[in-house]
């Protein structure tokens, strides 16, 4: 199993209510909590995200479910990806930050450009990266009219793509889709995405090099250019660091793999589980006694961590110093901290 940020579900309790649905059953069923939708810095299942965007269509008889969702998200729900993608000095170039760092939004997903024969064109291909999952047709209308709207945003609220590409055949009449595309569709496609005209991604965007680079340089530090397992892990360990109860297993558990495929794999990538946990307590514990009053005991508690000497230990094999000896170290004349946390 995969994950992708709470904001893939951004607003999905209003249309979902809206159409005379009940969102917190259908996220209940889907293994999602409500609290985490719309959330950017918390990370849900990806097949959690597909059941309850595939469900609602059923149980709100809305066949453009998908469609609908996507007038209600946009380049917002990628958070720092769609930053760097606004201030990109193209549409290529916006679009290229997209392939780069879509796993720091979702490892579940690509989006990705393919020149074709016609030098004129080029096609962009949405792929879901995740194996044995059933026919989702919704998912995929939500992908591409989310797609549409980031296209719109930065060309312009009237663009069209040259066709739009769906794997699956119409769900509602094809006029609909004509309609809310703005160009034709093709059905029963190999792959899921637009023809674009490549004279469209030469647009120049309202760019700003300076926050550009700076996006572009945080995404860098919290993608690690890892594999798509990498990520998840990392991202997995993280949420689950508070519960105390982090283990290879019950991670495996979670991405639907054996725990010793999982050593595998992470392996072939050169690192081990205990690498990575120890690592995400490190970078946690950084910004905690950096950026935060957070106490020492909510903070052994936030890295899993049984006893407060636990976590004096880490801190002296990671900073060569004890907690406390290490905030003080790292805090500025005129420091700016979040309030104190109980």
């Amino acid at each position: 199993m995969s994950v992708a940020r709470g904001t893939s579900l951004s607003n999905f309790p209003r249309v979902v209510r809206e159409l005379g649905g009940d969102p917190l059953e259908l996220l209940r069923s889907a293994g999602i909590r409500p609290q985490d939708v719309g959330r950017h810095d918390v990370f849900i299942p990806y097949r959690g995200v597909v059941m309850a965007v595939e469900s609602a269509a059923i149980a709100t008889a809305a066949p453009d479910f998908g469609r609908q969702l996507a007038l209600r998200q946009g380049i917002e729900i990628l958070g720092p990806v769609g930053v760097a993608a606004r201030t990109a000095g193209t549409v290529a170039e916006a679009f290229a930050i997209f392939e780069n760092f879509m796993a720091a939004y979702s490892p579940a997903i690509s989006a990705t450009f393919t020149p074709l024969d016609d030098p004129s064109r080029v096609f962009f291909e949405f792929r879901v990266l995740v194996e044995g999952l059933p026919p989702i047709p919704q998912t995929i209308e939500l992908s591409l009219g989310v797609s549409l709207r980031v296209l719109r945003l930065m060309i312009g609220a009237d663009y069209a793509p040259v066709n739009v590409h769906l794997p699956h055949e119409p769900l509602t009449a094809e006029d609909d889709y004509r309609q809310y595309f703005g160009c034709a569709p093709r059905f029963g496609q190999r792959t899921a995405g637009f023809t674009l005209r490549t004279a469209d991604l030469a647009r120049p965007l309202n760019d700003d090099q300076l926050a550009n680079q700076a996006v572009v340089q945080y995404l860098n530090l919290i993608t690690h250019r890892d594999s798509s397992i990498v990520v998840s892990v990392r991202t997995m360990v993280r949420q689950l660091l508070p519960t105390g109860m982090v283990t290879l297993e019950l991670i495996a558990a979670q991405l639907n793999l054996h725990p010793r495929a999982l050593q595998r794999q992470l392996s072939d990538e050169g690192l081990t589980f205990a690498a990575i946990l120890d690592e995400v307590r490190r970078d946690a514990a950084t910004h905690y006694l950096r950026d935060t009053n957070i106490t020492l005991s909510h903070l052994t508690r936030e890295l899993g961590y049984a006893e407060q000497s636990v976590l004096a230990r880490s801190c002296r094999r990671w900073f060569g110093s004890g907690p406390a000896a290490y905030r003080k170290a790292q805090r500025s004349p005129h420091p700016h901290h979040h309030e104190r946390l109980s």
